[in-house]
């Protein structure tokens, strides 16, 4: 994307069932283009009751533990509940590009046949890699039938991120890309993405209910791109 227009802000939601993350969304979801729902960190994920409480948009996701998520079960049951969550309402789904190829590229048509907007998503909670590397995923994502995809990495230090930033250059509207850094280095990325063409940020409902690290509050990010909105 490469206009100035603001990228989408995105409310990250963890709690034990609907209910409680409309409690959480309550007073927040006006701030928000978006809420994700993080059926990984839900004991009974069935978000029918948050998709008629709000009109905003809902993106689903459900990250096992090998990407850094909560659920564990069998990929049949995860991929089955992210189905599901596409039958309940939800608007978007995450899955990742380390989906096995036919499992992943399979739900990716069928989310596609049902008009949602699937992303494809990679997470490195360790590192930055090269600029080689990073263009290597960006394009697996690409050869996907996803609509756009997530790149997170860790930065440590401001070269990791600029690196990072830099695939921005490389996405558009035909395959919009978030791509923004954890750790310390990381932090400007989450909002200077949204200003460089990136298609979602993501924050939390307060520090304490982060679902990733570095994430910000919502408010404190809002307020930060109306700032920058302002002054250019």
């Amino acid at each position: 994307m490469s206009d100035n227009r603001r990228g989408l802000l995105c409310l990250s939601l963890a709690g034990p069932d609907a209910a409680a993350l409309i409690r959480r969304a309550e007073a927040l979801i006006d701030l928000a283009d978006l809420v994700e729902l993080r059926l990984d960190s839900m004991q009974d994920p069935d978000i029918r009751p948050f998709c008629r409480r709000f009109a905003t948009p809902v993106l689903a996701t459900n990250r096992p533990t090998w990407e850094g998520g909560a659920f564990a079960g069998p990929e049949e049951e995860r991929l089955a509940l992210l189905t599901q969550a596409m039958s309940a309402g939800a608007a978007y789904v995450d899955i990742e590009l380390r989906t096995e190829a036919s499992r992943r590229d399979a739900f990716l048509a069928a989310a596609r046949a049902a008009g949602k907007w699937a992303l494809v998503s990679w997470h490195d909670f360790r590192a930055t890699p090269d600029t080689a590397a990073l263009t290597r995923i960006f394009a697996r994502m690409r050869a996907t039938a996803a609509r756009s995809g997530k790149i997170v990495t860790t930065a440590e230090n401001a070269a990791d991120a600029a690196r990072l930033l830099g695939l921005l250059a490389h996405s558009g509207p035909e395959f919009p890309l978030s791509a923004f850094a954890m750790g310390a280095p990381g932090g400007i990325t989450r909002l200077s993405s949204l200003f460089l063409g990136g298609h979602i940020g993501y924050a939390s409902a307060d520090a304490a209910l982060a679902t990733a690290p570095g994430q910000m509050e919502l408010r404190r990010l809002r307020d930060l791109c109306d700032l920058f909105e302002a002054k250019s």
